[in-house]
């Protein structure tokens, strides 16, 4: 960032105290990230900056701490805020006032559909935000060669956006086999960010595929399940970002390997929450308070939700509360409940006058929704026996069992079974490609009747619908056509609950808080079918996932994940 000489005067004047700061935060108490002490002071800061901390400073406009903790602001290091349901801009609102004052996010969701379009909105709307969102520019548009995506981006669409203000470096590298046998799309991406910051994703990776994996200068990866694999990659000098979000639970077996020494190597990340968890539980507060009160020392959390996630990152701006550092403040009542009073933004103390300054952006993707119109027998799943693969769900998790099930079977067609509660997948191409149908089984549901049908499906986003009724998935996915995207739960040939998400199908144009209370009505219509997942909604969305283990469902049909082809249903 570019400074000019009157601004780095202001700021060693303000920082000595021979003028006034322009903002000072009187009377806190300060989280000091060596020592893990609590030291009384001010916090003086000029523009966005921190210039002074450990004395007392007189201020243009002055903040009372009134005696709370002051903690640098949490920086959430992967997330997609598609899967938030709002736009960025709702989601700025939605989860600033959590202490979030820097978010690291990957548009895929949006460029699966949209292509390079999608991701120069949420360029433009991240310099339009209050909290500071990095946009990593999308690695896998298609995640695979399996599945019909909206768009494909190459390395020569994404290099023009590289040096944008609010790019930050590559998404998630996903494709973790094109990685390691050398695909040449995936090698020109990682050439084109060589030196750069480049997003891991290398899910039960261990050994020298490991070794490749990071060889190839991806320093981070979120999606290790177990102590274990995240100590083999911190080991080999990769960042593990423990997720907990309203699908992927990681916290519970990956915290305990969180201490004072391994810090440096741990960072937080969400991956994604959406606004029902938000509201009840928290967003990065929710992780801090969650390791704290697992036994994680309270320096550790801090540590990682904020420096370790900076340096990770290259963001040597942030990540303390110290002279020089971008002025991202957390007023906590509690330090151990990580209890948010007060968040402070780069500077601009966070309320509702913060955010009515923000210029509106735009939507866009308003009509992606092109599904062929389809019946119940377009459900009917052909197959040459009675025994044959079905995805099996392990909840908290979006990796998936590989099951091989015997299900009733006549002239043909194979069928659900309630009793094993096995019900019908199915993946809809909805970019007006191809109009290709995916069918299979999946295990773990426990529908009784009807179905449910997401457009949130990822990384493609087509529409996925998991059913007990063949007419009732027909009716699912044609009323998501009918709203342009969404959720749907339909029994009985009726439209139980909806949530429509008209940007690109993806995104609602609601205010947060009523996207959280549709998402309420959303789960008891899933439970009245017999839906007995905490998420049904995220776990039906990540079912067409073929780059996280072990069997997954695109519009091509069943992907065996572990051999990369596609299976009979």
């Amino acid at each position: 960032m570019v400074v000019s000489r009157g601004v780095l005067e202001r700021r060693i004047d303000q920082g000595r105290g021979v003028t006034e700061a322009d903002l000072v935060i009187e009377d806190v108490r300060l989280l000091d990230l060596v020592t893990g002490d609590l030291v009384e002071t001010d916090i003086a800061v000029c523009g966005d900056t921190i210039v002074g901390t450990y004395g007392r400073y007189r201020g243009r406009h002055v903040v009372d701490g009134a005696g709370r903790i002051a903690v640098p602001g949490f920086i959430d290091t992967h997330l997609h805020v598609e899967s938030s349901l709002v736009t960025p801009q709702e989601f700025d609102r939605c989860v600033l006032p959590h202490g979030v004052t820097t978010a690291l996010c990957d548009p895929h969701e949006i460029a699966n559909v949209l292509g390079v379009p999608g991701i120069r909105f949420f360029l433009d709307s991240a310099s339009a935000m209050v909290m500071d969102l990095k946009v990593n520019l999308s690695s896998c548009v298609p995640a695979t060669h399996m599945e019909t995506a909206g768009a494909r981006l190459t390395a020569a669409d994404l290099v023009p956006l590289r040096d944008h203000p609010k790019a930050l470096g590559l998404a998630e590298v996903m494709n973790f086999p094109g990685v390691l046998h050398k695909d040449p799309e995936v090698l020109d991406k990682l050439v084109a960010f060589a030196g750069g910051s480049i997003d891991g994703h290398a899910p039960l990776v261990t050994g020298t595929d490991l070794n490749g994996y990071i060889a190839a200068g991806i320093r981070n990866d979120h999606e290790s399940t177990s102590a274990e694999e995240a100590l083999e990659k911190i080991r080999k000098g990769m960042t593990v970002l423990i997720r907990e979000g309203s699908v992927c639970k990681d916290l519970a077996a990956i915290g305990p390997l969180l201490t004072l020494a391994t810090s440096p190597f741990l960072a937080f990340c969400t991956d994604d929450r959406n606004p029902l968890e938000i509201a009840h539980e928290g967003h990065l507060d929710y992780l801090i308070r969650t390791a704290i009160a697992m036994g994680v020392p309270p320096l550790a959390a801090y540590r990682s939700a904020s420096l370790t996630a900076a340096n990770a990152f290259g963001l040597f701006d942030r990540g303390m509360i110290a002279p020089g550092r971008r002025a991202d403040i957390v007023l906590l009542d509690d330090l151990e409940a990580c209890t948010v009073a007060r968040v402070i933004a780069g500077g601009v103390p966070v309320d509702d006058a913060a955010f009515e300054a923000r210029p509106l952006v735009a939507p866009v993707g308003l009509d992606s929704i092109r599904a062929p119109h389809v019946a119940a027998a377009d459900f009917r799943v052909r197959a040459s026996k009675a025994t044959g693969p079905v995805i099996g769900i392990i909840p908290g998790k979006i990796i998936t069992d590989h099951l091989t099930l015997t299900l009733p079977f006549d002239d043909g067609i194979r069928g659900i079974d309630l009793s094993q509660d096995v019900v019908k997948v199915a993946v809809v191409e909805r970019h007006g490609v191809n109009g290709n149908i995916g069918l299979g089984f999946v295990k773990g549901f426990g529908l009784k009747r009807g179905a449910i049908a997401s457009s949130v499906g990822h990384d493609s986003h087509n529409i996925t619908v998991v059913g007990a009724d063949d007419a009732d998935m027909a009716m699912a996915v044609n009323h998501l056509s009918e709203i342009k995207g969404g959720f749907a739960v339909v029994s009985g040939g009726r439209v139980v609950a909806d949530l429509p998400l008209p940007v690109a199908g993806l995104m609602s144009l609601m205010p947060y808080e009523e996207v959280e209370a549709a998402l309420g009505p959303l789960r008891v219509a899933a439970r009245s079918l017999g839906c007995t997942l905490a998420e049904p909604f995220l776990q039906v969305a990540f079912l067409p996932l073929p780059v996280i283990p072990h069997l997954k469902i695109s519009d091509f049909g069943l992907i065996d994940v572990d051999a990369f082809t596609v299976l009979q249903a």
